[in-house]
């Protein structure tokens, strides 16, 4: 364990000077961000990048990339978007011509032609079945559209069988709504319904019954059927309508890492009495719980990361005699896991190398390893349909690497939780680059705790170990996210096929180790998930892969705090930057869009001595004019309302005013994820590589 380093100085500033760019749509703000996107159009685009960009967008737009899907009854539902249908289709077809080469896709919404019809812009956000009565088939949905690609979303009900949205149906406006269908006539809806209704972190606090052909102000005037506190995260009501475990489960988040469940008994709603920070799953009779610290009860103790069941009557009647299920080993960690009929697959981690376990609960839940993943590798088992008995345990399994494109196969579990029919290939994603010309290792970095911090690298063979290679380093570090091999075609054209090296960083942070990893690196610790980052750079230069002029570093969201850190904390590591959708000002996050949500992943800057540790992993803060930094791109969105753009805007401006380098893109469109359709996903991925390769390569 280290301690907290010493505290980074600030230089002194006056009060913050460009408040004013908080303003999003302000008149002011729009021309100083139309202003940067120009200049940075006229340094960036030119032929070369016009064409790799293009080669971008076809990758993004292939017809030949793999349709995934989701089965619901004797469906199976997609949505695609290509050249032709750039906000996409909602659409579904059977299973015999899935597996076809020219499967007939029935056309549920056509959601450019819904824009054209409605004079609207339209963003596809997903959609909610309700699930029939058993022997009925899917008829009625919720479809989720934003109109900006943005979190906040607008909800109609949508009848799959005539193929359009339902005349004087359910309708929801433009909010950050939660709902759950309880039955065809009801809904319960968590939503804006005025002062009140929503949390400080812009979620729902309260959630109402909302039955066909009442209006929003009906559902306000409503005595909630569940609410919670403003200052806590969120709260809904799910609705389960398995037949025989029908049942309603409340949530109250407390954080982002602290939630209670509730059972609804009769007009009650029980506590399930676990602690704050336990995940808990229920599945027919069965709860499932994942404690995120160590927990002793009932005088037994279960390490972070392990999974216990109990049968939830017994559980709720007081019994404590809980089952270790799964107990990771030191190198691994439990990703996630689904039921299919008679079995549990749990999808593992081993120093992040994907493993997979069927569990039989009833053989005492004993394990059997799957044996379907190759090293350096992620592979993913879940049921094809759990809410179908007829799907029995029919499993899919994804697979990925850095130089394999993606795979989906489909294979049935027998009773021993193996076998029967194996997995067979179903779909395959085509390469986009020559695989064959590259290779994957693993290797570890030594933190400066003495942590050991893995990353994987992919580039040439034989490659030139001078320090000459134009590299990029990712990573994330936060919110128990953990960085595995996955293939990107984009990526491989933009970036390994120009003679670049591609590295991603599992730092801490994450959750490539479980709970622990990421605990390690949380609010006052936060400094280790940038030490390991800094490691892992130090270690590419000791190796001679990049030296620090040829190594770039990108990451977005989090990770682009996390970039943000390298260049004021180490700029003397890198050569260029890029750093999208980012938390920056840690001083007003929690102020800005949903950042208070993220209050128990970094600190509360309005408590003094929460400020302290914060304040030294502030990039905006932390900027100097006495240092020199490497070159930096800043993107973001106007319509992010998750981190919103203000930060990304306020830091770019504020370099200017130093005269430090900067280039600054904002996308109008996009949300956090800063691009709506593939045409501009495309623009995006390739500004920031064209840019880091050249400023890594002196071509800037």
């Amino acid at each position: 364990m280290t301690e907290a380093p010493a505290p980074v100085t600030i230089a002194e500033q006056p009060a913050d000077e460009f408040l004013w760019l908080e303003d999003i749509h302000g008149a002011d703000a729009m021309d100083w961000v139309r202003e940067r996107n120009a200049r940075t159009d006229a340094a960036l685009v030119n032929p070369a990048y016009s064409a790799l960009e293009a080669s971008v967008l076809e990758v993004l737009d292939s017809k030949d990339r793999i349709p995934m899907v989701s089965k619901r009854g004797d469906w199976y539902y997609n949505f695609w978007r290509d050249e032709a249908n750039p906000r996409g289709l909602w659409r579904r077809t059977g299973w015999e011509s899935y597996l076809s080469d020219t499967p007939e896709w029935e056309v549920l919404l056509d959601v450019d032609a819904l824009c054209a019809s409605s004079g609207e812009d339209w963003f596809w956000a997903g959609a909610s079945l309700l699930r029939p009565a058993p022997s009925e088939e899917y008829r009625q949905a919720m479809v989720a559209l934003s109109p900006d690609g943005g979190d906040a979303v607008s909800y109609r009900e949508f009848d799959l069988s005539a193929r359009g949205f339902v005349p004087g149906g359910f309708e929801l406006p433009t909010a950050k709504t939660r709902l759950s269908w309880f039955d065809a006539d009801t809904l319960y809806v968590g939503t804006d319904t005025g002062e009140g209704s929503m949390t400080a972190s812009s979620y729902p606090a309260a959630t109402r019954v909302l039955r066909r052909g009442e209006t929003l102000l009906e559902l306000a005037a409503k005595a909630p059927l569940f609410e919670v506190p403003l200052d806590h995260l969120s709260g809904g009501v799910t609705h389960s309508s398995t037949p025989g475990f029908e049942r309603d489960v409340a949530y109250d988040v407390l954080d982002f890492f602290n939630s209670r469940s509730y059972l609804r008994v009769g007009e009650d709603w029980v506590h399930i009495d676990v602690p704050d920070d336990m995940n808990v799953s229920l599945h027919h009779e069965w709860l499932l719980l994942r404690p995120r610290t160590d927990w002793t009860v009932a005088g037994s103790a279960y390490a972070a990361g392990t999974l216990l069941a109990i049968e939830l009557e017994a559980f709720l009647a007081g019994s404590r005699e809980l089952q270790t299920i799964f107990s990771p080993s030191p190198a691994e960690s439990l990703q996630s896991w689904s039921w299919t009929r008679d079995f549990l697959l749990l999808n593992l981690l081993s120093d992040v190398s994907s493993k997979i376990l069927v569990l039989d609960p009833a053989n005492r839940w004993a394990p059997t390893e799957l044996d379907a993943c190759p090293p350096l590798h992620s592979v993913d088992a879940y049921a094809v349909d759990d809410e179908d008995p007829k799907a029995g345990n029919d499993y899919w399994l994804i697979a990925t690497g850095f130089l394999t494109p993606s795979t989906v196969l489909r294979g049935t579990l027998n009773s021993r939780g193996t076998g029967g029919e194996a997995a067979a290939l179903v779909r395959e994603s085509p390469s986009f680059f020559t695989a064959e010309n590259y290779s994957v290792e693993q290797h570890f970095a030594i933190s400066d705790d003495g942590t050991r911090v893995p990353y994987f690298q992919v580039g040439p063979k034989n490659l030139r170990l001078d320090g000459g290679n134009p590299t990029l380093l990712g990573g994330y570090g936060g919110f128990e996210v953990s960085r595995t091999p996955s293939y990107s075609g984009a990526a491989g054209r933009t970036w390994l096929e120009r003679g670049g090296v591609y590295v991603v960083a599992n730092i801490r942070g994450g959750g490539e180790y479980g709970p622990s990893w990421h605990t390690a690196a949380q609010q006052k610790n936060r400094h280790r998930a940038y030490e390991d980052f800094a490691a892992v750079a130090r270690d590419l230069a000791a190796r001679g892969v990049a030296s620090p002029a040829r190594l770039g570093c990108a990451g977005g969201s989090n990770g682009g705090l996390l970039v943000g850190n390298m260049l004021t904390q180490y700029p003397e590591l890198f050569g260029a930057i890029s750093c999208g959708v980012p938390l920056l000002d840690m001083r007003r996050y929690t102020k800005l869009s949903a950042g208070a949500s993220w209050i128990a992943e970094y600190g509360d800057p309005d408590v003094p001595e929460q400020w302290e540790f914060i304040k030294s992993f502030s990039p905006y803060h932390l900027l100097r004019s006495d240092v020199t930094y490497p070159a930096t791109f800043i993107w973001t969105a106007t319509s992010d309302d998750r981190v919103g753009p203000v930060q990304a805007r306020k830091m770019a401006a504020r370099m200017e005013s130093m005269g430090i380098p900067v280039w600054f893109h904002e996308a109008l469109e996009g949300g956090h994820a800063g691009a709506g359709n593939n045409e501009q996903a495309a623009r995006l991925h390739t500004a920031s590589h064209e840019f880091l390769w050249r400023a890594l390569t002196g071509e800037l």
